[in-house]
């Protein structure tokens, strides 16, 4: 790792913290920095790429920090997974990073939106994963939810804690929000139901990562859709329907749109009810870029 364009990028985060994004010139960076403009503009082709590195090196440092804590360890440790989850939460506070967000989520930058959110998304899929290996197999049908719950918990909680100036260690905040959870898991999965399908992180990753949906990768879905179900006569009716017009030399939305609800409630409760979903999800997602 580069640590001349490290340390440009910490005293660049320093001062769009103190003064803004929008109010922290590239110039005022390079005099902070005490380096020449060209030296600037090879570590970063511009503020916003900065911000990009900024958060990078936040996942780097956690990444690095979290294998050091499980080197060794079972990764069903319920102790090293707290510690791993704290980590995050503490260099987030150690470098302030919080009001950075919450300063580019309430503007108009989409681009910094974009890299926030993927900052976030990469947490979310971490987190997903070791609650797969904390909780077994089993939950990865409701682990996106779960993970949804424990991050909103988290959030609010700390937020209620700062503003009553409550004392609170994060380790303790960590364990308990952990332990509700833990309660929550065996309910969600003796009653699967879930208010948030799974492939909706399909349609965050692809919103985060401004990924175009071509038809060429709708059209592989519905193939793989129909190799895996024996539809029925309503269902295929509409699947046929769906993919006529997506084939026409100009798509009709208003004709195409009104499909895809009905298409959708044909699959639940049957097996593949969340690729039925992540299917829909793909048209709509290429009818909404569709000009």
């Amino acid at each position: 790792m580069n640590n001349r364009k490290r340390k440009v990028a910490d005293i660049a985060l320093k001062l769009f913290i103190e003064k803004g994004i929008q109010q922290t010139s590239i110039q005022e960076i390079i005099e902070k920095a005490n380096i020449s403009k060209g030296t600037f503009y090879n570590y970063f082709s511009s503020k916003n790429d900065c911000i990009a590195d900024i958060l990078e090196f936040l996942r780097y440092d956690a990444s690095q920090q979290r294998i050091a804590v499980q080197i060794g360890k079972d990764t069903a440790d319920r102790n090293v997974f707290i510690e791993q989850i704290v980590i995050i939460m503490r260099l987030n506070q150690e470098r302030n990073v919080s009001p950075l967000f919450e300063a580019i989520l309430s503007s108009n930058e989409a681009d910094l939106k974009k890299l926030v959110m993927q900052h976030r998304l990469y947490e979310m899929e971490w987190l997903s994963t070791r609650f797969i290996e904390i909780f077994g197999e089993e939950i990865r049908e409701h682990v996106f939810e779960a993970t949804v719950l424990f991050f909103g918990m988290m959030h609010h909680m700390l937020f209620t804690l700062r503003i009553a100036n409550t004392a609170y260690s994060l380790e303790h905040v960590v364990d308990t929000l952990l332990s509700y959870i833990e309660l929550l898991v065996p309910h969600m999965m003796k009653s699967d139901t879930a208010l948030i399908p799974t492939s909706a992180f399909e349609l965050l990753r692809t919103n985060a990562n401004k990924k175009i949906i071509k038809l060429e990768d709708i059209l592989l879905a519905a193939d793989q859709l129909q190799k895996d179900f024996t539809f029925t006569e309503e269902q295929q009716d509409l699947f046929d329907a769906i993919l006529n017009e997506l084939q026409q030399d100009r798509i009709r939305k208003i004709v195409l749109q009104p499909l895809l609800k009905p298409f959708q409630k044909q699959f639940e409760n049957t097996p593949i009810y969340s690729q039925a979903q992540t299917f829909t999800n793909k048209v709509w997602y290429f009818l909404k870029n569709l000009t």
